[in-house]
């Protein structure tokens, strides 16, 4: 995975207020009616307790719109150049607001249409409040990418396998879960996961969860992909 920089979090952040004057690419919405959509780089809006980003935030990004029906039923159109690097994660953001002690449960559901072809993943991508410690669980996998950091070994959690890898891109630490195959859809016990970094570990302290993301963090889909989140859910207790 190409260097992930706060940059590209603090952009998604503003996109409310850089969306009226920053638009991007004529790519089109799916033909079916959606409540929302957005050819904007930084499109974003709220719905039913999801905020969605368009968020296109690489460089030698192409043309992407997203649409929605709700915060957990949503996608997007991608045109983006077969070059390296990530140029877009757009994704729906649940915000957590509780330290890893005070969490009971931590569990998200998840079931995408993803292209065979292309490179992308489709990854959740977990912040502490801080920004200073970024978990990404990839799902799945397609074309010439990979996570950030070296291997750490592979384990079972949360219900899956994954293999792990550490890294820091030079703003803050990253700690990829990558999973051993590929999966459509599926469950994720994430408190243990947060847990096993904590205790086991001792990557990071009792940080506060802020930020939940799920999406597709985009590197190429060259000619026009779609991606599609059919549905979502976050729970927390």
């Amino acid at each position: 995975m190409a260097t992930r920089t706060r940059s590209r979090l603090v952009m998604a952040l503003l996109a409310p207020a850089l969306a009226l004057g920053a638009t991007v690419g004529l790519a089109s919405a799916p033909a079916s009616a959606a409540v929302w959509s957005s050819c904007d780089q930084w499109g974003s809006t709220t719905l039913n307790g999801y905020t969605l980003y368009n968020d296109i935030w690489g460089s030698g990004a192409g043309t992407q719109c997203i649409w929605a029906n709700s915060g957990t039923n949503w996608g997007v159109t991608a045109n983006h150049p077969n070059t390296g690097g990530i140029k877009a994660y757009p994704n729906a953001k649940k915000v957590i607001g509780k330290s890893i002690t005070s969490l009971g449960s931590l569990k998200s559901s998840y079931n995408v249409t993803v292209p065979s072809s292309g490179a992308y993943n489709t990854s959740y991508d977990i912040w502490d409040t801080n920004y200073a410690y970024e978990i990404m669980l990839w799902v799945n996998k397609t074309g010439a990418v990979g996570p950030l950091g070296t291997s750490q070994g592979s384990l079972t959690l949360g219900g899956s396998t994954w293999t792990v890898y550490k890294g820091n891109n030079g703003s803050n630490d990253v700690f990829s879960f990558v999973r051993s195959s590929n999966s459509s859809s599926g469950t994720i016990d994430i408190l243990p996961i947060l847990k096993w970094i904590k205790d086991t570990k001792g990557w990071f302290g009792n940080v506060t969860i802020g930020d939940l993301q799920f999406g597709f963090e985009i590197t190429s889909s060259s000619g026009g992909l779609a991606f599609t989140t059919n549905s979502e859910s976050v729970t927390s207790s």
